[in-house]
């Protein structure tokens, strides 16, 4: 009789998911801490006559408070938003229309050709409003210089923008220094922190920053929740009218069980984000060694420092970036930048220089809290030997 084949770990048998930077799994203990107020606490926080509508108030006032703890900010600074999409959208646009209409015309605006469209976007929209704007290239490793932001700022530039650290390559930019120089310019700075918040310390007030958005499924919380934060003294138009929630700049039934989910990652995400920060970085320097190992050809797009600890992002030259990823489908959970961008070339690995060919024949992998080493070992052999596989023309 033939001996049994050795079973297999199930775990073996699904692909490694390094893709982390597109989203997060809800940790277990953020979905129980959302659980009663989907069906037992289901009040609406807005109807104060009755004790479930009270008791929903407390809750968000609850959420609220711990939140803003964990941005050392005042509670009064939250704004919660659907996302950091959203987010984005009430900074820029809400912040550039009141600006103007105190001025009594468009200003000019600041930001960087790297950042995610949830910016770039509304700021094409205030282009179309008049207003003028200058995108900054940043250098080849993806950073912005204060020498860069020094010589693009003018006496009526009213609002800059600058992402904390980049979706797809991970870098971190020098928010410090660009916020003094925009301030005494007189100029006020939102960045999108949704890829920085849970994963780097990150203090709008102790930074000066003016305006930052987060978003919860970037720190292992709940989709369709995020937040703003609003500094001191900063003016807003609302861009959504009736019910007048959230002091009216975002009107709408506020989503309970995802305002106390976020509040609940974002301590999660804080309380062991150094040891956290450790290990990734570990294992991202491991996959990284492992890759110029066996991969021929093999490049780092974008700084390895300052760098968000579970981000790298590769080019792997001289192959079909389609058929790359056409071959690691099913093995390999991975991007090749933007998940909002799927299917379109990185715009931010073209503006460090690479050709669309080459843009398509990168890959971002991110790490997650329960990534693995060994899944790291399975990432490059898998990449290993799909690579040379398409260098044989397999």
């Amino acid at each position: 009789m033939l001996p049994s084949p050795p079973k297999r770990n199930a775990r073996d048998e699904q692909p490694v998911a390094l893709d982390f930077q597109a989203t997060t799994p809800c940790a277990p203990e953020v979905v129980e801490a959302m659980e009663p107020w989907w069906q037992i606490q289901w009040g609406n926080p807005s109807s104060r006559q009755h004790r479930l509508g009270l008791t929903a108030a407390a809750a968000v006032s609850d959420a609220r408070d711990r939140l803003a703890a964990c941005l050392d900010v005042d509670p009064e600074q939250l704004i919660f938003t659907s996302g950091a999409t959203e987010a984005n959208n009430l900074a820029l646009l809400g912040h550039a229309r009141a600006m103007a209409e105190q001025a009594g015309r468009p200003g000019h605006l600041i930001s960087v050709c790297t950042e995610h469209h949830a910016v770039l976007d509304p700021l094409k929209q205030l282009q179309r409003e008049g207003f003028r704007l200058t995108l900054l290239k940043p250098e080849a490793d993806g950073l912005v210089t204060p020498g860069q932001m020094e010589a693009a700022l003018q006496p009526d530039t009213m609002l800059v923008s600058v992402m904390a650290a980049n979706n797809e390559i991970g870098v971190i930019q020098p928010l410090e220094q660009l916020v003094g120089l925009c301030h005494a310019q007189g100029a006020r700075l939102h960045s999108d922190a949704a890829q920085a918040f849970g994963h780097l310390p990150f203090h709008p007030k102790r930074l000066g920053v003016d305006l930052a958005s987060i978003s919860g499924h970037k720190l292992y919380g709940p989709k369709g929740i995020g937040a703003l934060v609003i500094g001191e003294g900063i003016k807003l138009q609302p861009l959504q009218f009736g019910g007048g929630q959230e002091r009216g700049l975002r009107p709408g039934t506020l989503p309970v069980p995802l305002i106390v989910g976020l509040a609940r990652a974002a301590e999660l995400a804080l309380e062991d984000l150094n040891a956290r920060s450790i290990r990734m970085g570990e294992l991202r320097n491991q996959l990284w060694h492992g890759l110029q190992e066996q991969v021929p050809g093999v490049r780092l797009n974008g700084a390895i420092e300052p760098r968000l600890p579970h981000n790298l992002n590769i080019q792997v030259t001289g192959i079909n970036g389609n058929r790359l990823q056409q071959s690691l489908r099913g093995r390999l959970h991975c991007s090749s930048g933007s998940a909002c961008s799927a299917g379109h070339p990185s715009h931010v690995l073209q503006a460090l220089g690479l050709s669309r060919e080459e843009a398509q024949a990168s890959l971002r992998l991110s790490l997650g809290r329960m990534t693995q080493e060994e899944e790291i070992n399975r990432a490059i052999q898998t990449i290993s030997d799909v690579v040379k596989g398409l260098r044989q023309g397999h």
